[in-house]
């Protein structure tokens, strides 16, 4: 009888790829790891690492005093202590900032571009004032300043109210909706400033120079608002005779210090911050001659 020949098993030659594809998948997966790794934030890495040590009673990096004795009972009023104190957090929390990457270079043109922008805008501002202003200009009436970031209009009240009073003159509301009519075309916050010198006040109706200056300040803004500017652009400040521009010790020095400044802010959100004050940004300028050495 003839025999069968038994068949081999028929070998697969390509199994290899399958643990080759195992293979690449970790590998893969090992450098994304090891890419996370090397993004994390260090600052808040430090922040992370020593809440945890702190929880887990673990022992401290820096050193810390033995306490002889027992340990004085807390009170139920006492707060349960920080695992990181508020002085450390602020320290990690800078040195998380410091570790931020920097910008890219689109980023840095982005910022440049909207710098440069901002002040255009505030050039073109204050050219048209300047323009609408000259003659008052030309007669140290009014005094324009032009920063990078703000613009400052800085009015006398010696031609915009009657002495002790916060009612704008007739002659001077021509000057002022001229003025408003500038303002309007633009979207940027004006923090109206009043100032006065250091003359006592005390009527009914303006127990201080704080009410006066704020008055006057307020007087400013509903000329303006009227005249089409936007009331959220505008803020009233009432200084009193606490920023003075000059000493009060001269005629010169009280006319000065009477003014009120208009100061056209580049951005909304410089409005929500503290910028110097009028009187600190052009202190040691030369003054203007008072027109009448009258009070407030």
């Amino acid at each position: 009888m003839a025999r069968k020949h038994k068949h081999e098993d028929h070998m697969n030659h390509e199994a290899w790829a399958i643990p080759y594809g195992d293979l690449i998948t970790l590998l893969l997966a090992f450098f994304v790891v090891m890419y996370s790794m090397s993004s994390v934030n260090e600052g808040k890495y430090r922040i992370l690492s020593e809440s945890l040590r702190a929880a887990f009673r673990g022992a401290p990096k820096s050193t810390e005093p033995v306490q002889i004795g027992s340990k004085p009972a807390r009170s139920k009023h006492e707060s349960p202590p920080m695992s990181v104190s508020p002085q450390r957090y602020m320290q990690l929390d800078k040195e998380a900032a410091e570790n931020q990457p920097p910008m890219t270079l689109g980023e840095r043109l982005d910022e440049l571009l909207r710098d440069e922008q901002i002040a255009q805008a505030l050039d073109e501002m204050a050219d048209e004032v300047e323009q609408a202003m000259k003659p008052l200009i030309n007669a140290d009436m009014i005094r324009v300043t032009r920063k990078r970031t703000w613009l400052e209009v800085e009015i006398k009240t010696d031609i915009l109210f009657p002495s002790g009073s916060a009612d704008i003159a007739d002659d001077a509301r021509p000057v002022l909706q001229d003025l408003a009519n500038v303002m309007a075309r633009f979207d940027n916050p004006i923090r109206v400033e009043g100032h006065t010198d250091d003359k006592p006040i005390n009527t009914a109706e303006f127990p201080s120079n704080w009410e006066l200056s704020a008055a006057r300040a307020a007087g400013v803004v509903h000329l303006f608002t009227d005249q089409g500017v936007k009331p959220q652009r505008l803020v009233v400040t009432g200084m009193g005779e606490y920023s003075p521009a000059m000493s009060n010790d001269s005629a010169e020095g009280r006319g000065r210090n009477r003014r009120v400044v208009l100061v056209v802010l580049a951005t909304p959100e410089m409005a929500r911050e503290n910028l110097p004050l009028s009187s600190d940004v052009e202190s040691g300028q030369e003054a203007l001659t008072d027109a009448d050495g009258g009070s407030a």
